[in-house]
């Protein structure tokens, strides 16, 4: 439970903490159905090329050995899909989200791609996990980390359940540090996306959010140093598409 007079940010509004969950909760419950889609929109595809990248690093054995990822966040599926395709027969991944439309989502996918039976969906907030220490081989979260309210609880819980030699990735939207482009996000960022969103999905306020809580997310290198507070060795980063997103990674070692 949040403290009493303990305050997050909501966006830019800032909000006692205990509420935060719940209006995030409502962002995701009006835009499940779309979010993959506007993913697409919004990033103009290279959301798929960013994941890519996270698959790359997971690197899910090909062979038959035992591999079990806990994909935090990944309510519809996408990261968890990729992973299992892209290993071979020992990999098992869970997904663990706290938003049911989105597990809802993600769950109809797997039927549909065949995936339901290595593939587990579970309802489950990231800063309480319901799993026990060491239990697997590798955690990720995809875009997700800056909307937990208590950010330094959830590195902690993925530290508790990584077994040792386990690896955290945490792909999430950045700072851009490219002159010039930096002006032109900025404005693509807080002018077309909210409008996109509300378009496609009706909810041009959930956009505006996300964008919002994209600004207010720590730069990479304090990122790095919670990461490392949280018990983390080798915490390091990766900066792609001129600092529009980076590819966090910490070890438990």
């Amino acid at each position: 439970m949040a403290r009493r007079g303990e305050d997050t940010h909501f966006g830019f509004e800032t909000v006692p903490l205990a509420d935060k969950q719940g209006m995030v909760d409502d962002v995701f419950h009006s835009v499940a159905r779309r979010y993959d889609l506007m993913n697409d929109l919004m990033s103009g595809g290279l959301h798929r090329a960013w994941k890519d990248a996270l698959v790359t690093a997971v690197n899910p054995p090909k062979s038959d050995r035992d591999f079990a990822l806990l994909d935090l966040a990944g309510g519809t599926g996408d990261v968890a899909f990729r992973v299992v395709e892209a290993g071979g027969p020992g990999v098992r991944v869970t997904v663990c989200d706290i938003n049911a439309e989105m597990l809802a989502v993600g769950r109809e996918r797997a039927a549909e791609r065949s995936h339901d039976d290595v593939v587990s969906f579970e309802q489950g907030n990231a800063e309480e996990l319901p799993y026990p220490d060491r239990s697997f081989d590798c955690v990720t979260i995809a875009f997700g980390i800056r909307n937990v309210p208590r950010i330094e609880r959830a590195l902690s819980e993925a530290h508790r359940v990584l077994k040792i030699g386990g690896r955290f990735l945490c792909l999430e939207f950045s700072s851009v540090d490219v002159p010039g482009l930096a002006a032109l996000y900025e404005l693509y960022s807080f002018n077309l996306i909210p409008a996109i969103g509300g378009a496609v999905t009706g909810d041009r306020e959930a956009y505006q959010y996300l964008v919002e809580s994209i600004r207010k997310f720590p730069k990479p290198k304090a990122f790095a140093q919670m990461i490392e507070a949280a018990g983390f060795h080798r915490a390091s980063f990766t900066a792609m598409t001129g600092g529009v997103v980076a590819l966090h990674s910490g070890w438990r070692l």
